[in-house]
């Protein structure tokens, strides 16, 4: 049985690479470099022919200095709405009880909505 795991990153890690790259003033040779990678894998992840293993995202994203998210998904690809970063914000005023109490309530509620839809998808 084959298990090997295919996944693609987001077409955004290509512009987020070479624009970070560039804003760090690095060529792709001096990124490959620094990564210890051969510069036609960069030129490849750049031209959105080949992906990176996790350890290179990795290295990527330190040399690059931003975050796995950052470099994958961009900045605020995965941030809450709008709606949600205010009341997020007003968390910060409550203290470590108060957090916890609101944390294990947001998880209860995501599992619960988890467990409806894999209900939901299994009578479908």
């Amino acid at each position: 049985m084959d298990t090997t795991i295919f996944w693609m990153l987001p077409m955004e890690f290509v512009n987020r690479l070479i624009t970070l790259r560039k804003e760090r003033g690095l060529t792709q040779q001096a990124l490959a470099n620094a990564i210890e990678l051969h510069v036609n894998q960069i030129k490849r992840y750049e031209a959105g022919t080949a992906q990176p293993t996790l350890d290179t995202l990795v290295r990527l994203a330190k040399e690059l200095h931003v975050t796995l998210d950052d470099l994958v998904f961009g900045e605020d690809h995965r941030s809450p709405d709008d709606d949600l970063k205010l009341q997020f914000e007003a968390l910060s005023q409550f203290d470590e009880t108060e957090r916890m109490v609101v944390k294990e309530l947001l998880e209860s509620l995501i599992l619960k909505h988890n467990a409806k839809r894999a209900f939901a998808d299994k009578l479908a």
